[in-house]
């Protein structure tokens, strides 16, 4: 049977490139949402916007779930960057996911029984495989570490993504800590409650609401973020960058159409 892929974007910028990248394409209108359905690299693909926040993320990851019997959920779009060692356009890895605001001891008697949540481990490594042979580098290292002539630089340097530009500053990413809450983080004293709270690398409204549907079903997930502002300007601001936003949120889709392709060709897939 062919695998089903659930890719999910809370704004519809972060999936487009989904929608116009996957073959035999299909459009209905269902659960509030339109689903674009299609093939990719030898899996089946289904795809929406779920809109932004906890609610909106969970319900359109059940209903893929249920209706599509999907096999596993990527999440990717944009987050605002709490780590100091990130900058915008790196990238984190939702290698853990913590409620906000939420009361996860009380979350935690219905099952799956968990406080936090995670990506699952062999999606985070193939999403960081990704990552590196696109020409990001780790972001826990130090400048030291990543100096030209640094065998992590010149790794980095040699990938198709950097060869010809090797003069700009590279990319970062983090097999991170994902903090997720309805509202929109915007001012010092909320952006160092959530990081006192969930030690977080980045904030958003959806990851951890995938995550547990996910972990509820029992099925594989990934998140991943691409940062978009440090959590010092409002939405309206964050808008008004909007040539930006669309950048970052292609940054991201992008990367999740080349994980899927990477785990197609571990799994095979493409040869069939």
């Amino acid at each position: 049977m062919t695998p089903t892929i659930a890719i999910i974007g809370a704004l519809e910028k972060e999936v487009r490139q989904i929608y116009t990248s996957i073959e035999h394409g299909t459009v209905c209108e269902e659960a509030g949402l339109k689903i674009i359905g299609g093939e990719y690299h030898g899996f089946n693909i289904v795809s929406t916007t779920a809109g932004m926040g906890t609610v909106n993320a969970a319900a359109a990851a059940q209903h893929l779930i249920s209706k599509y019997n999907a096999n596993a959920i990527i999440f990717s779009g944009i987050a605002g960057g709490l780590n100091p060692a990130l900058h915008i356009d790196d990238v984190v890895i939702g290698e853990r996911l913590r409620y906000i605001d939420t009361d996860t001891a009380l979350i935690a008697e219905s099952k799956p029984g968990l406080e936090e949540f995670e990506s699952t481990d062999f999606l985070v490594d193939l999403a960081e495989e990704t990552l590196i042979s696109h020409g990001f580098m780790d972001a826990n290292l130090s400048d030291e570490e990543i100096a030209r002539g640094t065998q992590a630089r010149s790794v980095a340097d040699a990938s198709f993504f950097r060869r010809n530009n090797t003069n700009a500053e590279p990319r970062r990413y983090l097999r991170g800590t994902i903090a997720t809450g309805d509202r929109f983080i915007s001012g010092k004293e909320l952006r160092d409650q959530v990081v006192a709270v969930t030690q977080a690398d980045c904030a958003e409204m959806e990851g951890a609401a995938i995550a547990h549907v996910a972990a509820k079903n029992g099925i594989d997930c990934l998140v991943l973020r691409a940062i978009s502002d440090n959590c010092n300007e409002s939405y309206d601001a964050l808008c008004e960058r909007e040539f930006d936003l669309e950048d970052y949120a292609r940054s991201a889709s992008a990367l999740t159409l080349a994980i899927v392709r990477r785990l197609a060709a571990k799994l095979g897939l493409e040869s069939r």
